[in-house]
């Protein structure tokens, strides 16, 4: 049995992830109390005419004592052999006030209450910290949309197999903030920049001129290596922490030409040695999964989207 857990923010796409998984085919709870996992795994592993992937989401309206005992309610689940997968939403606070402003809908945790929109934002992911602390997967919706979103959950956790970790290098822009799902982060930063060339500066880390510009600079391609050197030398340490998830982040200025570039050689190098690398470029609206053995050499099969 596959049961995956939608949690996080609310305003963060929530809804959007538990229909994305019902449209392929599992059976979908919004807001389960928590509490009631085991007895829902117990009824549908009895029932056999019912669908074996299952998807719930859980939120801040459940109980507190519910919400902190999540944490041995997973951990049950797990020692019975259930494929649990948690999947935590979040997005930027300051973008979440603009979508309620927006909407003039009510957040949950205002409603018989005199907090403040802002305070129920933070409250909300105080009391979903031992949910996210405990996520598989962290997914920053702050910039996808709904299709994008819908994509990420059809790719990364309808696609996953329990039995392989999901590996993504993903590129940005520290002008843009650092991806709020990256769990290793790169500075790119101090490599030689092409902006500073006019002829170069509308061109991305994909293009042959960039990449031209940046394979002369012996500096550029120690750093590749180091990068390379480093994560081939811990993966199998997060392989082995049974992790089902890990996002390798390299970023620069604006998240268009040296991150792009590194993590275009970082994950052809990786997909070399190991199947369904994804890449992502969070700046650049680019996203697709690498077939082992994939060679990039300055173009990618249409497997990308917007």
């Amino acid at each position: 049995m596959q049961l995956v857990i939608i949690s996080g923010r609310s305003g963060s796409g929530k809804s959007i992830a538990l229909q994305a998984l019902e449209d392929l085919g599992y059976y979908a709870i919004d807001n389960l109390p928590a509490m009631l996992l085991g007895p829902l795994v117990d009824e549908l592993q009895d029932d056999r005419s019912l669908r074996s992937s299952i998807a719930v989401s859980i939120d801040a309206r459940n109980l507190p004592a519910a919400l902190e005992r999540f944490p041995e309610l997973l951990e049950e689940l797990r020692g019975r052999q259930v494929d649990c997968q948690v999947v935590y939403l979040t997005t930027d606070a300051r973008i979440l006030l603009e979508r309620y402003s927006q909407t003039r809908r009510r957040h949950p945790l205002t409603r018989g209450s005199d907090m403040t929109l802002a305070e129920a934002i933070d409250t909300e992911e105080q009391s979903l910290s031992e949910i996210r602390d405990l996520a598989d997967l962290v997914i920053d919706t702050t910039r996808l949309s709904v299709h994008e979103l819908r994509g990420r959950i059809t790719d990364q956790v309808a696609g996953h197999r329990a039995e392989r970790m999901t590996l993504t290098v993903e590129s940005f822009g520290f002008k843009r903030g650092v991806p709020l799902d990256a769990d290793i982060v790169f500075d790119a930063r101090c490599l030689p920049n092409p902006y500073w060339d006019p002829a170069l500066r509308d061109a991305t880390g994909r293009d042959p001129s960039i990449i031209a510009f940046l394979d002369g600079y012996p500096i550029v391609v120690e750093m590749l290596d180091d990068i390379l050197a480093w994560v081939e030398r811990w993966l199998p340490h997060y392989q082995a922490s049974q992790r089902s998830y890990l996002t390798v982040a390299i970023g620069c200025t604006g998240g268009q030409h040296r991150s792009v570039y590194l993590a275009e050689r970082l994950a052809e190098r990786l997909a070399s040695r190991q199947d369904g690398v994804r890449l992502r470029h969070r700046e650049l609206g680019v996203q697709l999964t690498l077939p082992a053995g994939q060679e990039m050499a300055g173009s990618h099969p249409a497997q990308e989207g917007t």
